[in-house]
């Protein structure tokens, strides 16, 4: 199988899911998204804060639970790491 009929086999399973199957493999898939962060992001590293209409470039000052703090431009701002990016 290639990509694309993988997503469509993929997308015809998330429409046969009822409810509460989905809300649960929407918190699997936002646990795997922070894991894969918080493993590639470390104090120090440089990253992008992801807004709606832009990116802001920072360096990684400390990292909790599902937030960092982030130096950007001279001001620390707690981001949430599901914002952050590797530059």
């Amino acid at each position: 199988m290639n990509k694309i009929e993988d997503m469509n086999t993929f997308n015809t399973q998330l429409f046969s899911m009822s409810v509460n199957e989905l809300k649960d493999t929407v918190e699997l898939i936002n646990d795997i998204v922070k894991n894969k962060i918080k493993s590639t992001i470390k104090v120090g590293s440089k990253v992008n804060v992801v807004q709606k209409t832009k990116k802001t470039s920072g360096i990684v000052t400390k990292i909790m639970n599902t937030k960092c703090l982030v130096d950007l431009s001279g001001r620390i701002y707690r981001v949430p790491m599901s914002m952050l990016e590797v530059a």
